[in-house]
Parts: structure tokens; sequence; C-alpha cells
């Protein structure tokens, strides 16, 4: 016997020793359960053929293009920043050196929007931390 339909009979049983049921009552239940048992057990077994095949994810843009002038574009959701911050790749079970390598990024490439890292770079050279740590000595 079918594990679906020996499943539908126990629930059948159960039920009919709660309640007082017809033949008829107890053979409509046992095949309207047998068959969404069924139905379940097929939906959970497609899903682990889907869960079993890894799905090939498609980029939002070019990801040699996803760093640009104002904006960094997230090659996973598609949203934009103007850093693309470790946190937000964690919440796409991700961190900055998996998502470079998943997307083909080299390993010392910024996840930062180019005209905001030109400033950050200028800033630095103004502030000259390097010569007042050696004045400090």
């Amino acid at each position: 016997m079918e594990e679906y339909l020996q499943e539908a009979l126990e629930i059948a049983k159960a039920q009919a020793s709660v309640r007082n049921m017809t033949e008829d009552e107890i053979s409509s239940m046992v095949a309207t359960v047998a068959k969404k048992v069924k139905e379940i057990s097929e939906e959970t077994q497609g899903q682990q053929q889907e869960q079993q095949e890894p799905v090939k994810q498609e980029p939002a843009v070019d990801p040699q293009k996803s760093v640009r002038e104002k904006s960094v574009v997230c090659l996973e959701c598609g949203k934009t920043f103007k850093v693309l911050s470790k946190r937000h790749l964690e919440k796409h079970g991700l961190s900055p050196q998996q998502y470079k390598e998943k997307w083909g990024l080299k390993k010392n490439q910024a996840l930062i929007a180019k005209s905001l890292a030109r400033e950050r770079r200028k800033k630095m050279q103004e502030m000259q931390l390097w010569k007042r740590r050696q004045n400090t000595k």
C-alpha cells in the first residue's frame, strides 16, 4: 500500500474514533486526504530537486561596470549605494571576499563609488596623518 494512502487511513481512523462516521464519509475522507497528502509529497520532492540544482543567478548589471562614478550597484539585488558595505552583503549571506569571488571582481577592488574614493583619498593626503605620527615619536 502506498505511503500517502496509509497516512490517509490513519487520519480517517483517528477521526472515526472521535465521532460517528458513515462508510461513505470515511471512504470520501480517505480519498480526499490521500489525494492531498500525495500532492504535498510531490511538491516537497519537487522543491528538494530544485534546491539540489544550483540556480545560476544573473547579475543586476555587468560586474565590471557595477562600480560607477557616483554609485555602486549591488549585483545581488540591484540596489545602488555610495558604499557597498559588509553589513549589506551579509543580508545576502556573503562576505566582501565571497561577493568579489562570486562576481569575478579583483580581490583589491574597492566597493565604493569612484568619486567618494577620490574625495577620501584627497582628504587623507591633506591630513597627512603619517607625518603627524612621526612627529609624536
